[in-house]
């Protein structure tokens, strides 16, 4: 079977890299998701090689050729050939030694088959002859596509021990590239096996699930994931109700035409609280901004379902009042989402010394009386002009005459 067509092969450079690894004369194949998604007629960003060139060779010969080379992983073979700006990773053809479910220790080899059976997935483990499009098949991933099945090579479970992080992975593809059931031998092992993902750092944990709930829809994965008990070592907080809420979100998101956000997805599959949302970001060592995003988004308060989209806006910005509007308990209508579109945050049009200026003392009665100016304007839509002026004037009397009431005691 051959590669119907090749549109990565036409990137500017890539024929002098080809030319550069004598890729016609089968010392250099493209592999893994290039293959996989030009099979499936997907747009393709990233095109990664495998070759029998030793990775000093490669280096050399790139230079040769004048292609820029970048030693990102020379240890393991792999060196970045830059063309026309793009990256394109070339990494020689390796066999495992040694793994440890986080780390490899490899060895470089000529056998294309011990290549690819390092691969996670039969569907990853394609290779194919950029010159002629010949497809390359060494564990049946060709069928496996034409069923959309996922399902590792060989023993799961030994796969699963080589790099942990196949588990989160295989829930992934699932969502992205399966239809119908999940296969049952890696179902069982990744559900055997998910106290391995408490070897893993927090970090890669988190990449992984957020690239799991950026697909358009993971729902049915995360489903599978918390029935086999997946979460329960890493985020034990992810219950029944929140994987429903994932899949109420989800068909907002859709039936609203809202982009995927896997901050959002994460958020509803958290606990309605801010302080165990925020816990829990601080343990996947998220951003500081995602931090305090998820952990509003998370709060799910009732009224945000009816309360002024400018209010919301104005006072957790707009991602955050997205979120809470596509999770609260009133499902928003795509008129009051459309009430977020072009909105920048209006400023106050008075400061505290305009206040002092009008009469009011200096001290802390100036910032008690700027909050609640700010608190009447925004609940009354940010009016300006007389509307705001009526509401400064009142908020001034009561400051006032507060201030004369503890002055005459």
């Amino acid at each position: 079977m051959k590669l119907a067509a090749m549109p990565w092969a036409a990137w500017t450079g890539m024929e002098p890299l080809l030319e550069a690894l004598d890729a016609d004369g089968g010392a250099t194949r493209v592999v893994g998701g290039a293959v996989r998604d030009t099979l499936l007629g997907l747009p393709v960003s990233d095109v990664d090689l495998a070759t029998r060139i030793a990775p000093g060779e490669v280096i050399e010969r790139l230079e040769a050729a004048g292609i820029k080379a970048v030693p990102t992983g020379l240890a393991h073979g792999t060196i970045t050939a830059v063309i026309a700006g793009r990256p394109v990773e070339v990494t020689t053809l390796r066999r495992d030694v040694e793994t440890d479910g986080r780390h490899a220790v490899v060895a470089f080899t000529d056998d294309w088959q011990a290549d690819a059976a390092r691969r996670d997935f039969t569907i990853n483990a394609l290779s194919a002859d950029p010159v002629s499009g010949e497809i390359f098949d060494y564990f049946g991933g060709l069928e496996d596509m034409a069923t959309r099945s996922v399902r590792f090579i060989g023993d799961p479970r030994q796969r699963i021990a080589e790099d942990h992080l196949r588990i989160l992975r295989f829930f992934r593809f699932h969502a992205r590239f399966a239809c119908g059931e999940p296969d049952c031998a890696a179902l069982s092992a990744c559900s055997e096996r998910a106290n391995d993902l408490m070897a893993l750092s927090r970090e890669r944990i988190a990449d992984e699930l957020m690239k799991l709930l950026a697909l358009p829809d993971p729902g049915p994965s995360v489903g599978l994931m918390h029935q086999g008990g997946i979460f329960a070592p890493v985020l034990p907080e992810i219950g029944g109700d929140e994987v429903k809420l994932l899949g109420e979100l989800i068909i907002r998101e859709q039936g609203l035409g809202v982009p995927a956000d896997p901050l959002r997805r994460l958020a509803a599959l958290l606990p309605a609280e801010m302080r165990i949302a925020g816990e829990i970001a601080a343990r996947l060592k998220m951003s500081n901004a995602a931090r305090v995003r998820l952990a509003c988004g998370a709060s799910r308060q009732p009224e945000d379902g009816k309360a002024e989209v400018g209010a919301l806006a104005y006072r957790f910005g707009l991602a955050c009042a997205l979120d809470r509007l596509l999770l609260g308990d009133v499902p928003p209508d795509a008129a009051r989402l459309a009430e977020l579109d072009g909105w920048q945050r209006p400023r106050l049009p008075i400061g505290g010394g305009a206040l002092i200026a009008r009469g009011l003392g200096a001290g802390p009665l100036v910032a008690a009386t700027l909050r609640q100016i700010e608190e009447e304007w925004v609940a009354a839509g940010f009016p300006e002009d007389a509307e705001f002026d009526a509401i400064v004037a009142r908020r001034l009397d009561q400051a006032c005459a507060a201030n004369s009431e503890r002055d005459s005691q």
